[in-house]
C-alpha cells in the first residue's frame, strides 16, 4: 500500500500564523507517493543514491538526516561541509545521459532544462522538481516532501518546527525595532534588480515589520524583481540597506555618487549578508533573518 497523509505546517508570520498543507508519508514506509512541480510520483523503496542538483535541497536533505544517501549535487553545493565531497554535476548544462550513468534512485531539481524530468522518468528514475520558493510555507512544503521521499518524515517535521521556532525567536527578540523602517535589498550593484514583498526574501524580511522600497517600483514582468535606478533608491532614502551581491560594504556604498546622503549610509545601517545563505530557502533562513535583524540594530 502506498503511504500518504496530509501534514499541516504552521508558519509564523508576524503576530499571526498561517497554515500550509502538503502531502507526505505518515511513516518511513515505502512505496510512497509524493508530489512536486513534476507531478505525483511513486517511490518504491527508500532511496540510497540521491542526486540533489540544488544547493538548497542538499542543505535540506542533510538537515533531515538523509545526507548519507546524497551522493551527487550541483556545482554550488558547499554546505554542510560534507557537500564538498559529493560528485558535482553542472545543473545548468545538464547532461542527462551522464546523470543516468550515475545510477541514482532519486533526482532532485529546481528547474527542468530540456525536459530532463521526462527523460529521467522514461528510464524509471523518480524525479522531484521544486521551483524557487516564493514563501516560507513553500520551503516547509519542500522539506516535508523531501522527508517523505527519503524516508525521514519525523526528522522533516522536527526541522520545520525548529525553523518556525527560530524565526519566531528572531521576531520576538527584535520587538518593534523594525516597525516603520524602509529597506533596500541589493542583489546586484549594477542593474539594481531587487526583490519586492511578493518574493521569498521579501516575505521573510517582512516578518521584521519593515517596508520594502521596491514595492513602489513598477514590476514590468511580474517577476517579483523590479529593476530600480540609483536615482530611485537615493530618492527613496531607505533607513536600512542589505547587501547580498558580494564585494560590497558600507564603504563602497558610501563612495557611490549621491549614496552618502541616504539615511542608511549616514547611520551606518548597511549590512553585508552571506551571499550563499541569502540565495537559498533552506534551514539557514534563521541565520539570514537574524543577520537582517542585527543590521537594523534591534538585537543585543
Amino acid at each position: 500500500m502506498i503511504a500518504v497523509i496530509a501534514l499541516a505546517l504552521t508558519a509564523c508570520s508576524g503576530a499571526a500564523a498561517t497554515t500550509a498543507t502538503t502531502t507526505v508519508a505518515a511513516e518511513a514506509a515505502f512505496p510512497v507517493a509524493v508530489s512536486s512541480d513534476a507531478g505525483v510520483i511513486t517511490i518504491d523503496e527508500q532511496p540510497a543514491r540521491i542526486a540533489a542538483l540544488s544547493a538548497t535541497h542538499v542543505e535540506m536533505l542533510f538537515a533531515i538526516g538523509a545526507g548519507d544517501a546524497v551522493f551527487a549535487s550541483d556545482l554550488y553545493s558547499d554546505y554542510p561541509p560534507e557537500a564538498d565531497f559529493l560528485t558535482k554535476i553542472d545543473s545548468f548544462n545538464l547532461n542527462v545521459e551522464a546523470v543516468i550513468d550515475l545510477d541514482p534512485d532519486l533526482v532532485v531539481l529546481t528547474f527542468d532544462p530540456g525536459e530532463v524530468v521526462a527523460a529521467l522518468e522514461a528510464v524509471g528514475i523518480p524525479t522531484l522538481l521544486f521551483a524557487t520558493a516564493t514563501s516560507i510555507e513553500d520551503s516547509y512544503e519542500q522539506i516535508a516532501t523531501l522527508g517523505a521521499a527519503s524516508g525521514h518524515v519525523a526528522e522533516a517535521g522536527r526541522l520545520v518546527a525548529e525553523i518556525q521556532e527560530g524565526l519566531k525567536e528572531v521576531v520576538d527578540d527584535l520587538g518593534d525595532a523594525g516597525s516603520g523602517l524602509r529597506y533596500y535589498y541589493e542583489t546586484d550593484p549594477f542593474s539594481f534588480y531587487t526583490p519586492n514583498s511578493s518574493t521569498f526574501i521579501g516575505k521573510l524580511l517582512g516578518l521584521l515589520g519593515m517596508e520594502n522600497i521596491a514595492d513602489a517600483a513598477p514590476d514590468e514582468f511580474a517577476s517579483g524583481f523590479p529593476q530600480l535606478t540609483a536615482e530611485f533608491i537615493i530618492d527613496a532614502d531607505p533607513d536600512v540597506i542589505f547587501l547580498a551581491a558580494g564585494g560590497e560594504d558600507l564603504a563602497t556604498v558610501a563612495a557611490r555618487d549621491g549614496w552618502d546622503t541616504m539615511t542608511a549610509v549616514k547611520e551606518g545601517r548597511v549590512t553585508v549578508l552571506d551571499v550563499d545563505v541569502a540565495s537559498r530557502w533552506g534551514p539557514r533562513v534563521i541565520d539570514l533573518l537574524r543577520a537582517a535583524a542585527e543590521g537594523i540594530g534591534g538585537l543585543e
